[in-house]
């Protein structure tokens, strides 16, 4: 860890937050007590390396007989036992919609609610509101995100997924008074050819070019 910190300061770049696989929402109580663990163990790790934000995923939808909700509770306790851990050590739980228990606004603010902590909030993937308008769930819990995942695409890597709009998407952005970090991500398509160094400059620049046409800085 140290040693990831000090290269990221030789070579200027800032780290927004870091992330750790998890499932919270699985069936068996022994994987989620694993995942708690491991969490546990990342907060510690992302204090060290000067990481603000650790996210964390809920969890695919359990599987039937059991239930979304049921798949809720179990996140919920499972960030309960995190967060007094999260404030030690300084770090956001950042709660990632990521099109699996969680893939639209009512659903984020669904668990979120059941939360009064500042160590706690979303990172909001612009891939994974799986909504007929996925900007009104974004606009809806911008003020509730404590990091970002902004994605070509408003569906994911999916067949149906749509460029971003990202000069709507910034305008929404700036609209809450966001003033932290835009991470980006890319993602390879099945059947089609994937080159990161492009995919990540082609992105990058159209961010940027959506915040200079809103008056931000790039």
């Amino acid at each position: 860890v140290n040693e990831f910190k000090r290269k990221a300061f030789a070579l200027g770049i800032a780290i927004s937050g870091t992330g750790v696989k998890n499932n919270f929402a699985d069936p068996d109580p022994a994987v989620r007590a694993a995942d708690v663990k491991r969490v546990i163990i990342w907060l510690e790790a992302s204090a060290r390396m000067g990481a603000p934000v650790l996210r964390v995923f809920s969890g695919e939808v359990p599987p039937a007989p059991h239930t979304w909700a049921q798949g809720a509770d179990w996140v919920t306790e499972c960030l309960r036992e995190c967060l007094p851990h999260a404030e030690r050590h300084g770090v956001i739980l950042g709660l990632q919609n990521h099109g699996d228990l969680l893939n639209n606004a009512d659903q984020c603010l669904e668990i979120l609610g059941r939360f009064d902590s500042p160590w706690l909030g979303l990172v909001l993937d612009t891939g994974h509101f799986h909504t007929a308008d996925p900007y009104a769930d974004i606009a809806r819990m911008i003020p509730h995100t404590v990091n970002w995942q902004i994605k070509e695409r408003t569906h994911g890597n999916g067949p149906a997924g749509a460029f971003t709009d990202l000069p709507r998407l910034v305008k929404l952005i700036r609209a809450a008074g966001w003033r932290g970090y835009v991470p980006i991500e890319t993602l390879s398509r099945r059947g089609e050819p994937y080159d990161p160094a492009v995919a990540v400059d082609a992105l990058l620049g159209g961010l940027r070019v959506a915040l200079g046409d809103t008056g931000a800085s790039a």
